[in-house]
């Protein structure tokens, strides 16, 4: 069988209709150009369903190994396109019965306070994980559909979506992100469009109560957003408290899963980071891209020699010209692979802005 995880994904369309027979190497090709042209948008779509880089990955492969054994038996009745989401939407429903919820720490607990904070991990499958947007973000053209996109992976968005039952989540997904019509959610799932519309407007409803304050539109970046971060990798790298404090909302969270523990306010946070995360001083931030988010790649001063090693992926939520939370993603063994970072940066490397 080919191997899909390596296939180029020259030449596939959105779309697609017919299913023409396999014909040896060339037609296997065919197919797995068509099938990997759609990894992208299948990823965003079953991270959203998932709340995991590395399960939607797997759904994702899942989903087009699927589709490569049946593709004989693909008709053309609808897109292929459709096709393959019906097939990761069962996936991921599958995935789902475990009845897992993947969460924030944020979503489990109150703050804690500094004088009470301790780090006690909680396992890899509770947690809530950061994507790069290179790998669910397709590129689109209509700038309104990319903010849509943008917004619908951001950390707070997908958190909200693990409340959903996992049928309401995928018809909110196709509806609201991916603007499917009622009638094609109804197919994929089904059901009838009166059960797509209650499990939309409850869904809808489930939302409006799990939202709080919405970060800032953050990509791309507008001039202000971008001096801002500039000031923050400055008063980070220094450890400079008073700078930071002055970049930091009056409620600024910090966050730093596996570790259940989160910080809330200016004093609790630069206090964390000047006792127990003091090891912190000195480090060096390089920019990435995750969950619609600005982010860091945040290396540490090597505590064994010169240069500077992995510490955590930071995503950073901006409101109201000020940063409002710092997420700090610590399993870099999983985490720095994922974004395609540099192991170790050398001894004298400056930081990004």
């Amino acid at each position: 069988m080919s191997d899909l995880t390596t296939t180029t994904a020259a030449g596939a369309g959105s779309g697609g209709t017919g299913g023409a027979g396999r014909a040896g190497a060339s037609g296997d090709a065919g197919i797995d150009a068509r099938l990997e042209g759609h990894r992208t948008e299948l990823t965003g779509y079953c991270y959203r369903m998932l709340g995991s880089a590395f399960e939607a990955e797997d759904a994702v492969q899942d989903t087009l190994v699927r589709a490569w054994r049946n593709f004989d038996k693909f008709e053309g009745r609808s897109s292929l396109r459709s096709w393959l989401y019906r097939i990761a939407t069962n996936v991921c429903l599958d995935m789902l019965k475990a009845g897992n919820k993947r969460a924030r720490p944020v979503d489990l607990s109150g703050p804690t306070p500094l004088a009470q904070a301790a780090l006690t991990p909680r396992p890899e499958n509770v947690w809530l994980e950061p994507m790069p947007d290179g790998r669910v973000l397709p590129t689109v053209q209509d700038p309104a559909e990319a903010a849509v996109a943008r917004e619908s992976v951001r950390l707070a968005f997908v958190a909200a979506l693990q409340h959903l039952p996992p049928k309401q989540r995928a018809v909110l997904i196709l509806r609201e992100v991916l603007a499917w019509k009622a009638a094609e959610v109804a197919e994929l799932l089904e059901t009838s469009v009166a059960s797509v519309n209650s499990a939309l407007q409850r869904a809808r409803a489930t939302l409006t109560e799990q939202a709080g304050r919405v970060p800032d539109a953050a990509d791309p970046l507008d001039e202000e957003q971008q001096k801002l971060l500039e000031r923050y990798v400055k008063a980070f790298e220094g450890y400079d408290m008073a700078a930071l404090t002055a970049l930091l909302h009056e409620d600024a969270v910090m966050t730093m899963p596996p570790f259940d523990l989160w910080l809330q306010g200016t004093s609790d946070i630069t206090g964390f980071m000047t006792t127990i995360g003091a090891a912190c001083a000195g480090s060096r931030l390089v920019p990435v891209s995750a969950n619609g988010s600005p982010g860091f790649a945040h290396y540490k001063p090597d505590p064994e020699g010169a240069g500077f090693v992995p510490w955590a992926v930071q995503v950073i939520d901006v409101r109201d010209g000020a940063i409002a939370g710092m997420h700090c993603f610590l399993d870099v063994e999983r985490w720095f692979p994922l974004f395609g970072l540099p192991e170790r940066l050398p001894a004298g490397a400056t930081g990004g802005e």
